[in-house]
């Protein structure tokens, strides 16, 4: 009896649910809607905010899940039959929409300093260059943050099988936007996709999914500081990542006025040029030969180096010219005791000791949670009137972790550049802040020229670059910038009258 109930308990503990009690159990479709009015760019727009579950089905129609959304639509227009929407997703893959839309496109923006920094106490404002004067839009949190959740008591191994991987994550994303579509009336509306991060991989991989499988076709896929896990699983790797980062590392370094006098008086743009040519046309040959590199010409290359990037001559040839990102991160403001930040290089750390070979945490990274996660449970209650004792989770932890990740067998790449090959109206954004030291701007142009190696398609890309880091709409100055790109695109991509034609 008592190997019996050992068994009993050890199986409920491996079930993969976060329903622990029943009074969180977060309803798996429901909508609160509010009608709100703000000003973008110096116009009145009126507009409902629908806060909301809906479904996740089984192939036998069983809810097995509910994500979270919130949808804005602008409601003083007559006439929307021709008024886009757009779906916004984050990435992790574990991270909620919070950093997009109270980041970046939503009527409401969070409570920092023009540069992007936290400010107390903690809170929102309007954002007077938010794109629902264009676009209305949908931000999405997938399984297992903001409020979206398991509903029925699974594995870790089941749930992987569902929804943790790169194709899982497309499929059902792909199902729930074509519901979505459907249940409020969108399919005539020009559609977009907007991807940040991880969300990159994972839109470029829906625009693809859509069309095949829900005869939904795009006008455009926004990819804003985009990963690429196929960077990490084919061609880009070892030499090549050094050769596609460096010239972020000489953005940075210009940033923090580490360069010779020559190239710091330069702009920041052309520094970026000399930066890519020499990494491309010197250091990825020179990185190539190795060990067979002659000592003057590695002296010289060294040299090179050192002024382009702001680090010791000393040290890169300890390196064998390849200074890493995190290596670069610890080393760029040693001798002034402090480290400078992973995902916005603005940013400044200070570890426990000045010695090691990376930093002990990443600056802007603490420093963002600080001010989102209060702003965003404090918006969903005040503003969006949406009423749950679930926990909103900013990232999938502990356990409800999405890791482990399965990357295997799905070519991102191949089947974007299929959807964009077979749909005339698609075309692309690309969206990057020259700070940016995990999803380098010069990685997301490496993307791009991988995913359209013919060039045949290059009149459908376009890439917008910023003085900020992997949250560049955090800077007030890009924050205008951005919207205002993200805006004309889509202005400029809905189509009247064309033909679907080459």
């Amino acid at each position: 009896m008592k190997k019996l109930l050992l068994i009993f308990l050890l199986s409920i503990s491996f079930c993969y649910s976060q329903n622990n009690f029943s009074n969180r159990q977060i309803p798996s479709d429901t909508k609160v809607i509010t009608n709100h009015s703000t000003n973008i760019l110096g116009k009145k727009v009126s507009y409902s905010a629908e806060a909301g579950t809906q479904p996740v089905w089984d192939s036998k129609g069983n809810v097995i899940a509910s994500l979270y959304y919130t949808y804005y639509k602008r409601t003083d227009i007559d006439d929307n039959s021709n008024r886009p929407i757009a779906f916004s997703f984050n990435g992790g893959p574990g991270s909620a929409s919070i950093w997009m839309h109270l980041g970046y496109t939503g009527p409401y923006n969070l409570i920092i300093d023009d540069e992007g920094y936290p400010i107390q106490p903690y809170g929102y404002k309007s954002n007077p260059y938010s794109i629902l004067d264009v676009a209305d839009i949908v931000f999405v949190n997938p399984i297992n943050v903001g409020f979206s959740r398991i509903l029925k008591d699974m594995t870790k191994e089941e749930a992987t099988k569902k929804f943790f991987g790169m194709k899982q994550d497309i499929q059902y994303l792909a199902e729930w936007i074509s519901t979505f579509v459907t249940r409020s009336e969108r399919w005539k509306s020009p559609k977009y996709l907007i991807g940040e991060s991880y969300g990159g991989p994972r839109v470029m991989g829906l625009a693809y999914e859509l069309q095949q499988v829900q005869w939904m076709h795009l006008n455009g896929v926004v990819l804003v500081s985009p990963a690429d896990y196929e960077i990490g699983y084919d061609e880009r790797g070892g030499i090549l990542n050094s050769a596609i980062d460096f010239p972020y590392m000489t953005a940075t370094a210009w940033y923090h006025k580490k360069l010779d006098d020559n190239l710091q008086n330069k702009s920041l743009l052309d520094v970026i040029d000399i930066s890519e040519d020499f990494a491309y046309d010197k250091l990825l040959p020179a990185l190539a030969r190795g060990g067979s590199l002659e000592n003057d010409e590695k002296s010289a290359l060294a040299k090179e180096i050192s002024s382009l990037i702001g680090i010791n001559e000393d040290e890169v040839i300890r390196n064998n010219l390849n200074i890493s990102t995190y290596f670069f991160w610890k080393e760029l403001l040693r001798d002034e005791g402090y480290t400078v930040g992973r995902l916005d290089s603005r940013y400044k750390g200070i570890d426990s000791k000045d010695a090691g070979i990376y930093p002990e945490y990443n600056a802007e990274y603490d420093s963002w949670n600080h001010s989102f996660t209060p702003a965003m449970n404090s918006y969903v209650k005040e503003i969006l009137n949406f009423q749950t004792d679930v926990k909103y989770n900013t990232y999938a932890r502990g356990e409800l972790s999405v890791r482990p990740w399965d990357t295997e067998n799905y070519p991102i790449r191949r089947n974007f550049r299929l959807a964009i090959a077979q749909n005339p109206f698609l075309n692309i954004l690309i969206q990057s802040g020259y700070y940016d030291g995990a999803t380098t701007f010069s990685a997301g142009k490496f993307t791009i020229q991988q995913v359209d190696k013919s060039g045949r398609l290059s009149d459908r890309f376009t890439f917008k670059g910023y003085e900020s880091g992997h949250m560049m709409y955090l800077r007030r100055e890009d924050l205008q910038k951005s919207n205002q790109d993200l805006r004309d695109f889509i202005l400029k991509t809905i189509t009247n009258n064309i033909p679907a034609k080459y």
